[in-house]
């Protein structure tokens, strides 16, 4: 059979999951007698809640006898991880552009992949149904990024395909729509080369991926570079230390829409899961058992930020999770770092560990999926990593591209300039002005929520890592204080009722609090303790505001990201499967003074 390896690439929003329900139900029309739902690829909980892909995914179409494995990816900056993993599995990318926002700081950074490692580029504009589209332009901006990118003369010559990918349509020609996406496959099977099979030289495999299984146990993804394997058979498992294990093929599978698809023998050029092999990592080499030669491992850019990970000490630790001790949170982690290649952990004392990813976002994911698991944890604030480099102390400095209404723009100037970013490139484009900075990664931190307020939610920002600059002083991102419980007990109306011209709460009425608890932000820029278990007395005199009704503002509610934003570096975030809650790392005023 032939193939063609393909991979999604994109900026976060830009259509790439909704492009592969496309490509899969046109296929489906030929025979394939499964039901697609929308955005069929995010397939864990937390991809359709938040409705962005997390992990790469592959999944495969037949188009006139070709065999078309398609790879989609993350779009967010923090799982760039995921992207590099899987860009050596593919031959080609299909790399979607919004018709209107152009290419944005992930495009930059997939494509700089991609070009590095030759791949064919099919360039897709999507969303071109929007009423502010500019798909000439777009093009333009995709083949100058390309040319500063460094892609060679085969590369620039990229076709062009306008999409709307929500419609399942693609075509080559704006003037002449078509209604589907045969276009898009006919350009697949003439543009993107297929891979060079040999089937006849010894078995190798590189593994790029890990699932899985309650009956077969884990499951290794990755491409077959070259010879076959048949069910049953021995290989040998090269692990990156040079040294080899001796394992058996329980099952191959090959992918066919959305089901994998038990197979007797899987060969060179197509993309495979191989059930079986228990103690395979990724990176790591599946070979030939006479002949085994590794592949290169696959490397993915460092950490940028991290963060520490405690078990729970708080007053309540224990009483809503399943998982609660130090053992329980070191075997996670352990487990967590065999999966996602872009993570380190590091074990400072036997109760604390110093998780390292490539942002906040990455390392929220991974705390919002423990405490769905029933894992108690606490967690300090975000740091960047620093690096020393030529005797002088280096930062992780963030691309930043910023698209606002022009009312909003010098406001939102001003305030970058004071968190240390350079502004690099300004572009009106209508009503809206598309502005790029240069910025340290910790000015970033906490700045997401001031920025929707200041914007009153227009504002469209993303970001990404852009290397590393001289350290640029200290930062001051947060103006106010925190109010902190000064008792322990239940929070009474009473009491929130006479605080809350001081500042706004993040609790309920009748709500459990501990001391040292935070309880809300002050207005001011200094901590206070406060008593929100104080209720009124009740006594047989009437007075003249006895009766007043108790109006409560409703409290602010933190996520996960709002609370890690939020948090100074003297402060946690408790988290457990039923609450997010802030504290104070020493939680008796009397020490904190």
């Amino acid at each position: 059979m032939e193939y063609r390896n393909i991979a999604i690439i994109a900026h976060v929003d830009h259509g790439k999951t909704t492009l592969v329900d496309g490509l899969l139900k046109q296929t489906l029309k030929l025979g394939h007698g499964e039901e697609i739902a929308e955005r069929a690829m995010d397939s864990n909980d937390l991809e359709r809640e938040r409705g962005i892909t997390i992990l790469a995914k592959n999944t495969a179409v037949e188009y006139k006898g070709v065999k078309i494995n398609i790879v989609d990816t993350p779009g967010h900056a923090d799982f760039g991880g995921e992207v590099e993993r899987v860009l050596g599995m593919v031959d080609g990318a299909l790399v979607l552009v919004d018709a209107a926002e152009g290419p944005m700081p992930q495009t930059r950074f997939v494509l700089r992949k991609a070009i590095e490692l030759g791949l064919k580029p099919i360039v897709v504009v999507n969303k071109i149904d929007r009423q502010d589209a500019r798909p000439e332009e777009v093009v333009n901006l995709t083949f100058d990024l390309m040319a500063e990118l460094g892609a060679n003369d085969d590369q620039l010559d990229f076709p062009i395909l306008y999409a709307i990918a929500r419609d399942g349509k693609a075509f080559k020609d704006l003037d002449n729509p078509q209604d589907d996406m045969h276009e898009l496959f006919e350009m697949v099977l003439e543009q993107i080369p297929a891979p060079a099979v040999d089937l006849e030289a010894p078995f190798q495999m590189l593994v790029t991926n890990l699932d899985y299984s309650e009956y077969l146990g884990r499951i290794v993804l990755g491409r077959v570079q070259r010879g076959k394997v048949k069910k049953g058979e021995f290989v040998q498992l090269i692990h990156k230390d040079g040294t080899m294990t001796k394992t058996r093929v329980v099952q191959p599978f090959t992918h066919l829409g959305l089901r994998r698809i038990e197979a007797d023998e899987v060969g060179a050029g197509d993309i495979v899961a191989l059930a079986g092999i228990e103690d395979a990592q990724i990176g790591e080499t599946i070979a030939d058992l006479a002949d085994p030669e590794a592949l290169p491992i696959i490397t993915v850019d460092e950490p940028t930020v991290s963060m520490v990970f405690q078990p729970n000490t708080s007053p309540f630790a224990g009483k809503e999770g399943k998982y609660v001790t130090s053992r329980h949170l070191n075997d996670r982690l352990k487990r967590e770092v065999m999966t996602n290649v872009s993570l380190r952990v590091e074990e400072i004392r036997p109760d604390e560990f110093k998780v390292s990813g490539r942002g906040e976002l990455h390392l929220s994911i991974l705390l919002e999926t423990m405490r769905r698991e029933g894992y108690e944890v606490q967690v300090g604030a975000p740091q960047v990593i620093i690096r020393e480099i030529d005797g002088q102390k280096h930062e992780p400095i963030e691309h930043l591209v910023i698209d606002v209404p022009e009312q909003h723009s010098s406001t939102v100037i001003g305030v970058l300039g004071a968190r240390k970013g350079q502004m690099v490139n300004m572009e009106p484009q209508g009503s809206r002005v598309r502005v790029e900075f240069k910025i340290p990664s910790r000015a970033l931190f906490g700045f997401r929520t001031q920025f929707l307020s200041m914007t009153q939610g227009e504002g469209i920002m993303s970001h990404i890592f852009d290397g590393y600059a001289p350290w640029a002083g200290d930062l001051k991102t947060r103006q106010n204080g925190s109010l902190v419980s000064m008792e322990d007990g239940v929070a009474f109306a009473y009491s929130i009722f006479k605080l809350q011209d001081r500042g706004t709460f993040f609790i309920d009425a009748g709500q459990d609090v501990y001391v040292g608890m935070i309880v809300g932000e002050n207005a001011r820029e200094q901590d206070m303790n406060v008593n929100v278990c104080k209720n009124k007395k009740l006594t047989n005199v009437r007075s003249a505001g006895a009766d007043e009704a108790l109006t409560l503002i409703p409290p602010r509610r933190l996520s996960l990201e709002d609370a890690l934003e939020y948090i100074a570096d003297d402060e946690l975030v408790e988290l457990t499967p039923q609450s997010i809650r802030l504290r104070k790392k020493v939680l008796n005023p009397s020490f904190r003074k």
